[in-house]
């Protein structure tokens, strides 16, 4: 998986982004070229492991309400 060369403020807006419950990862995608994969792991080096686990714990739920709403 190959990361594309992102500045200090791209990373940190990349950040921004996924921890907002508004901007989903295909957005980020289209804005930055990054999977969800790729989110996810720059996101797990960037973050302390208990801030990451939380993270994904609420992306996870938001997700799954989501999907009872379609």
């Amino acid at each position: 998986m190959t990361k594309p060369d992102l500045s200090e403020a791209d990373v940190s807006a990349i950040i921004e982004m996924a921890l907002s419950d508004h901007i989903s990862f295909a957005t980020i995608e289209t804005e930055y070229g990054l999977s969800d994969a790729q989110v996810k792991e720059l996101m797990r080096s960037s973050l302390k492991p208990s801030s990451y686990r939380t993270w994904r714990k609420r992306v996870r739920r938001f997700g799954d309400r989501r999907e009872t709403y379609k």
